[in-house]
Parts: C-alpha cells; structure tokens; sequence
C-alpha cells in the first residue's frame, strides 16, 4: 500500500515537469496553505455594487414602488384567474337561454361591424372614383376635351403639352356628336325666347318652353324623365302653360304673373321663418300633384289601350276610369285578388286611393259619400275623417281625430294579415300614422308610388317636414334610386351584357335629380345631372330655369371650387356656382356661335340680386364672360356683329352686346364701355388680337389708347417683317388706314402717338414700294418722314441724332429696319443711273447727291452707332463703299 501511494506522488510530481522553468522558484503549499491564501485574496477585492438598490432607486424617483409590486407577484395566485367553462347541463334552461342570448348579442355585433366596415370602404371608394373622376373631367376640359378611355386621354395629353399653349387652345371644347348638337339647338331657342321676355320686362314660362324642347327630342325613358323633371317645377313654381299674346300684353300689364326671382327673398332667406316653411309646404304641395298628373295620363292611357277588357262604357267619368282600371289591374279569372276587400259589391278602398292618387279629392269624397253607410259598417267614422281631412288647407287633422284613427289602426289594422292594404294606406295617410315607417307593402311598388306617398305623408310641423325627408333621401343616395355605373356587374359578363346593363342605366339617368328636386334640394338636382355627360345639356337649362324663378343660391367666389360647380358647407345651404356651369357649357361652341354663348352668359345675371355681396359678384361673372367671348370669337362681319362697328360713313352702330346691355346691368354708355370694351381690349392684346383690340378702344371712345395701341402694333409688325403673321400685318395696316382717316376728318387724337402712326404707315408704304422694284418712290416716301437726315448738314445731322431718344418708343425700336431700307434705295438708285445713257453732267449731278446722302446716312448711323446691331451697320458699311466708288 505504501509502495503504491509513494509511486502515485512520484508520478503526481512529474505531471508538470514539462511546465516548469528553471527561472521561476517551485511552490510547495499545502490544501489549508491554498485554502487561507484564496481567502485573503478575496478579502482584498472591492465589494460589488448593489444594483438592485440602485434599481429600486431609479423606479421610485417614477413613483414606481418596486417592492410593493415584488410582493404582489409572490402572492399572485394564478389558478383562479380564469374559470373553467363549464358544459350546461339538459335540464339548465335558464343557463341555455342565457348563452344564446349572449351569442346572439356577440353574433350581431359582429355582423353589425362587419357590415359597417363593408359600408365605409364601399362609401370609400365610391366617394373617390368620383373624385377622380371630377378631377379628370375637370383635367381634360382645361386640355381642350373630354377624355372616354386611356388611348384618347394620353393623346389629349401629348397634344396639350406639345402644342401651344394660349387661350383659344384652352377653351376649346370637346368635339359635338351630331346628336349633342341637335339637342343644343333645341334647347337654346328657349333661352333666346327668355332672354327677348327679359328685355321687354314680360314675364316668360321657360320650363314649358323646356317641356317642349325635350318633347321634341326622341321619346326615349331618359326624354320622358327629364319632361317629367321640369314638369314637377313647373307645378312647384306655379308656372302656366302660356301666357296672353303679345298684342294683348299691354291690356293684362297689371294683372300679369311675376315669374322673374319671385321665390328669391324666401329661399335665400332665414330658412326657419314662417314664409321658408310656406314655401316648403308649396315644393311638396306642387311635386305631389305632378306626380299625381303623371299618374293619371299613365292610368288613361292604360285604360284606353284596353277598353274592351276595362268594359269602360260610355261613362267617361274619373271613377269609371278608376273602376275600369282596378279591373284591369286586380280582378284575375272572373275574381278579385285575396286582399282586395269588397264593400257593396265594390274595392272601395282601392278605388278611393286611386282617386287620391291621381289628384282626384272631390271625387273620392262623392264616392265615400255615396257608399257611406257601407263604409261606416265596416269602419266608423271614416267618411268624417276622410272629409276633415280633405277640406283642411294642410290636409292636417286635428289632434282628437288623429288619436282616434291611431287607436283603431292599432286595433285591427297594424297586425292583420287580412287588412286591404289600400284601407292600410289611406288610414296612414289620413291620420300621418308611423311616419318612420315609409312603405305599404301592395302600393309603394314603384319609385314614383313611393315618393308620393312620402310627399303626402309629410307635415312641415313634425319630423322636420320638408328638410326631414330630405334628409332621408340624402341618406339612401343615388345608388338606390339611379344605379352606378358597373355596379352589380360579373366580372365574367359578356361585352353585350354590359352594354345593356349600361344602355338601362343611362335610361334612369334623372331619376336622383327627380327625387331631389321633390324635396327641394335644386342645386344638388342640377349637380346630379351635371355628373354624367348624358344630361349636361338639361342640367344647364334646368339652373337657368331655376335662376329664373329665384330657387337657385350662388356660392362666393372665394367658396366656388374648380372641380365642381355644386359647394356644399356644414354651415350653410348648398349652393351652385352658375357662371362655372354656363361657362363650361357655352365654352363648347363659343366659337362657332357667339351670340348663343352670349345668351347663356346673360342668365348668369339672375342671380345678381343675391345679398352679402355675392350678387355683385354674379355681375363681374357675367361682364369677364361676356370679354372672354369677344376674345374668342372669330374676326370678321360675326364679330362686328357682336360688338358694333362703324359703317362706311363714319356713323356707328351698336353690336348684340350692347343692344342686350340691360340684361348685364349696365344702365350707361359709359359703364358699358368701361366695363366691357375697354378690358375686352385689353384681354385682345394679352392674346394678340391687336386689330380687335384697335376696334375695341375705338367703340368705347379711347381714342388716344386706339392710337397708341396703333402704334405698337404697326412697330411689332416692322420690327419683324419675316417672323409675323403677313396676313395680320396686312389686317393692322388696314385698320390703322381706316382709322387715320376717320380721324383726319374728325380731326381726334393729334399728338406724339399720331405722327408715330402716319411715319410708320409711310415705312410700310416704302417696304411695298421697294417690293414692287421703285426705288425712287422708296426714297421719296422716307425722305417725307423726316426720319433720315440726307442733306449732308452735319450740325443737323448731330441735333437729329441727339433728338433721336425722343422719338417714339416704336420708331426707335424699328431704327434697324428703315435705315437699311434707306440705303438699298440709295444703292439700287445708283446702280441704276451709273447704268443709264444719260447725259454725263446730270449722271454725274445725280450720282453726287446720292453719295452725299449716304454719306449723310452713314453719318447719322456712325452717332447711332450702338443701336444698331453689328451686321446691319456693316451691311450699310458695305452699300457706301459700293456708292461711293
């Protein structure tokens, strides 16, 4: 045992004695010797940080109590945080029907959420497809068309942003269908024919001047909607069908209709007055009874094409028809329909809301009346209803009889599956019952059947009246009466399907604007029908036509955006910019036909008796329209037309705008031609139309300005002969002659201007002179404009050139055009007679006076040096050598 452990520590020994180093000492201590050295090594080591201390001293400074939540989270006990669930048991009714009614409640308030997130992306896109859309119609009207695909938008574009950029170029229109233009010109006579009524102070009947104008079109279901539309206003407006002859208007003058702005106080006044919610109740008063027209010639004309079936009779009374056309509509196989209910052998309560429906109120009353024994059988009290209600000026009941009739709906009505629904209906009618409730299952069926029955439901002195279905209606939006464009559309659907899916949508354009124009919101009507291309051209004549009457409000200027005509704020009434709409309108054929623009700009001063200053803005409108259509029409006897002229013999005579100078609201000559004629020509300049704005200062009397802008212009003409328009040269030359002469005669506008004229119009003649090859008429002529000193005098020579800097501004600037002219005639003179075989002496006399005259000329252009550009003055140069030699 003792051999092997001294063998073990021999060889423990030897373990490292391949570490060892002979320069280091050997350690021999012991496992007590290790164990106390380690310990005071230790010892000598600085103590660590406390940083749980230092933690807890960070979070207390936040208010955090550290330990307090250390102590918590020991004693968190975490096998009660969540309850088991428990299965019910077969027999806990109570506990099943609390869990479905709790999964119930969940259920729907997820679907409910589902369903409002869908409404709102839905609404999200929608509301920016339309703006998009506004934003590219409004892009490509300003390009100078209408974009209808990607291909012709990106041609628009390049055309637009390679060609030149100007005014005409920017109100070009898009070009007409021929379609497009015959509905224009059917409807623009009705605008003429308002416009002759306006300046003779007689009243005008433009919605059926309207009427007309669509039923000369093609009777398709979009041409029926649109008669339909200004059918109701013209109900709701009071407008009749004609008024008395011109040969007898003098004899009705104090007894004829006042149509011009009569609604205009009341609509754009205190919308809660007395008289705002009269002319509420009339809206609702004159839709309805539209509806109920159009009604009626639907049921006659039903009534005639089956009268065999109808077994109408000889009897052509309204309740015939009536009787004849419930036959036709509910009586099936020799019997009435299940719910038709008969009294006395007759459908009573059909027959009396149809009497009601087509506006019929007197005959139903007679037919309650005779049948009134009957009728109180089944249910009392109704005939003295029915005429209380009827003989009411609001169709109002008093608040027993309403009770009364609410009690017995409630009764044996409400609940019933047996009730005639027209019974239903007129007790609701009667008595305004569950107004929130807005349909009769059996009569409502159609758009037209709905939006009665919500007219005649509606009170102005509960639910908010007019304004409250309104606001309903808003609220369902156009989708639900019109239909978008695409909607509903298979992805998979064939081209042809979705024409016709299109063709059907296009046929119920009108509808949305039919059914805000019930509830008076008209300017919302006319943004309706503005949105789609379709129904532009109506929805122009509809603004004027409500213009007209006074039941259109005009936004400010500073509220009227550029993308759409209709300005909607949460502090006010809707309003419709109508020099926007007229403007995009008439910008189409502005210049094909001015004075038919001008008609239409006319109207946008209807609305100039608009308070807060926005009438006066209305003015300007219509005076910057009327500039921009002198700017934009074309030259020629059409625009002398337009603005007036003068004839041969000196005396003036005034053009289309003036002579509808009362319609703009300018009472005086002098506004006139301060507000149009003058900034017309100076709009003519800025584009120029130099010669029309000649003519344009001339008719308003400036004739200081026409002379000055002569001047100008026969200057830019000099000073570039070859880069200007030769024919337009040649216009202001004319026109600078005419003139001249008209006021040589009545000896107007002498002075500095003036004589620049007649000095540039003698160069002119000049530059014609040298043309046609007569030198010696060339230098005539520029020798009587005194502008070349050639007679050698040099003190006179050095005056003119210091004189010089006082000349006009014009014969400056054309300083490099005459004296080249000058000299070609001095060198082709001398060219000539050192070429003749005249006499020595007169060939020697006269080629002296013409070096001294170049001489002369080089002289004045040596002090004039720097005016000139280089290579002219060398030119000259060159000529007096050759004349010199």
């Amino acid at each position: 045992m003792a051999a092997d452990l001294s063998s073990l520590l021999n060889s423990s020994r030897a373990l490292n004695t391949h570490l060892s180093r002979p320069d280091l000492p050997s350690v021999n201590l012991t496992l007590d010797q290790i164990e106390a050295q380690s310990r005071r090594l230790v010892s000598r080591q600085p103590a660590p940080s406390n940083d749980r201390d230092r933690a807890n001293y960070l979070l207390a400074q936040a208010h955090v109590d550290a330990s307090a939540l250390a102590n918590n989270i020991a004693h968190l006990n975490t096998a009660t945080t969540f309850s088991p669930l428990q299965n019910l048991q077969d027999t806990d009714v109570a506990g099943y029907l609390r869990h479905a009614h709790e999964q119930n409640i969940i259920s729907t308030i997820e679907e409910g959420r589902k369903e409002t997130q869908e409404s709102f992306y839905r609404l999200l896109e929608e509301r920016s497809r339309k703006d998009w859309e506004s934003k590219k119609r409004r892009v490509f009207e300003e390009l100078g068309g209408r974009g209808t695909g990607d291909s012709k938008a990106l041609t628009e574009m390049k055309k637009s942003f390679h060609g030149k950029a100007s005014l005409s170029a920017s109100t070009t229109g898009p070009s007409l269908t021929l379609q497009m233009q015959s509905k224009m010109m059917a409807y623009d006579r009705s605008v003429s024919d308002l416009n002759a009524a306006r300046l003779r102070d007689a009243p005008c009947p433009i919605l059926h001047l309207l009427m007309q104008a669509a039923a000369s079109l093609s009777a398709d279901t979009s041409s029926r909607q649109i008669m339909q539309m200004f059918h109701i206003l013209s109900k709701i407006t009071g407008e009749p069908p004609a008024l008395p002859p011109v040969e007898h208007a003098g004899a009705h003058m104090l007894n004829a209709a006042v149509f011009e702005r009569k609604f205009a106080r009341v609509y754009l006044g205190d919308q809660d007055s007395r008289e705002a919610a009269g002319l509420r109740t009339q809206i609702a008063r004159g839709a309805r009874e539209a509806l109920e027209e159009q009604y009626w010639d639907v049921l006659d004309q039903t009534v005639q094409a089956r009268a065999v079936e109808a077994r109408l009779g000889g009897d052509p009374s309204v309740a015939n028809k009536i009787r004849a056309f419930l036959l036709l509509r509910y009586y099936k196989n020799g019997e009435w329909e299940e719910r038709i209910e008969l009294v006395s052998g007759q459908p009573i309560w059909a027959k009396l809301y149809y009497l009601l429906r087509t506006g019929h109120a007197e005959e139903a009353l007679e037919e309650a009346v005779k049948l009134q024994a009957a009728i109180e059988n089944r249910e009392s009290g109704f005939v003295g209803h029915l005429r209380s209600w009827l003989e009411s000026p609001e169709r109002r009941l008093p608040k027993p009889h309403r009770d009364h009739l609410q009690s017995m709906y409630n009764a044996h009505m409400l609940h019933s599956n047996s009730t005639d629904p027209f019974k239903l209906a007129l007790y609701k009618l009667m008595g305004k019952l569950e107004s929130s409730r807005r349909s009769v299952p059996h009569i409502t069926t159609t758009i037209e059947d709905w939006l009665w029955f919500q007219l005649a439901m509606v009170d102005e002195e509960e639910d908010g009246g007019l304004r409250g279905l309104s606001e309903v209606f808003l609220s369902y939006g156009e989708r639900h009466f019109d239909g978008p464009v695409g909607a509903n559309t298979s992805l998979n659907a064939s081209q042809s399907g979705q024409q016709g899916q299109q063709q059907q949508q296009q046929q119920r354009r009108g509808v949305w604007a039919t059914v805000l124009l019930i509830c008076g919101q008209f300017e919302r009507a006319v943004a309706a029908l503005w949105e789609h291309p379709e129904t532009e051209i109506e929805a122009v004549h509809l603004a004027i036509a409500l213009a007209y009457h006074g039941l259109l409000r005009v936004p400010p200027r500073a509220e009227t955006s550029d993308l759409t005509p209709l300005t909607i704020s949460p502090v006010s009434p809707p309003a419709l910019s109508l020099s926007t709409l007229i403007w995009r309108y008439v910008r189409q054929f502005v210049k094909m036909d001015a004075k038919e623009a001008l008609q239409y700009v006319y109207c946008v001063c209807l609305t100039a008796d608009q308070g807060n200053g926005v009438g006066k803005e209305s003015l300007e409108n219509a005076w910057e329209l009327v500039r921009r259509i002198i700017v934009l029409a074309h030259s020629g006897p059409a625009w002398e037309e337009l603005v007036g002229g003068f004839r041969a013999d000196g005396t003036r005579f005034s053009g289309v705008i003036e002579q509808g100078a009362a319609l703009l609201q300018l009472k005086s000559s002098a506004q006139y031609n301060q507000r149009i004629l003058v900034q017309a020509a100076r709009d003519s300049e800025e584009n120029d139309r130099i010669p029309e704005a000649i003519k344009l200062y001339n008719l308003a009397g400036e004739y200081g300005t026409v002379i000055a802008c002569l001047a100008q212009a026969l200057g830019n003409t000099l000073a570039q002969p070859s880069g200007g328009d030769p024919e337009k040269a040649r216009a202001v030359e004319r026109t600078a002659m005419d003139i001249l002469k008209h006021y040589e005669r009545t000896n107007r506008a002498a002075g500095r201007d003036k004589e620049a004229a007649v000095r540039l119009l003698r160069v002119k003649e000049a530059i014609g002179a040298k043309n046609a090859g007569r030198p010696d008429v060339t230098l005539e002529i520029m020798e009587s404009t005194d502008l070349i000193p050639l007679d050698g005098d040099v003190a006179k020579i050095t005056r003119r050139a210091e004189e010089f800097r006082d000349l006009h501004d014009a014969l400056q600037r054309n300083l490099q055009v005459y004296l080249p002219l000058t000299m070609d005639a001095l060198a082709a003179l001398h060219h000539s007679v050192k070429s003749s075989a005249g006499a020595e002496s007169t060939r020697q006399m006269t080629l002296a006076s013409l070096r001294k005259k170049s001489r002369s000329l080089m002289i004045f252009a040596g002090l004039l040096k720097y005016r000139l550009s280089p290579d002219v003055y060398s030119y000259l140069a060159r000529l007096d050598v050759e004349i010199a030699l």
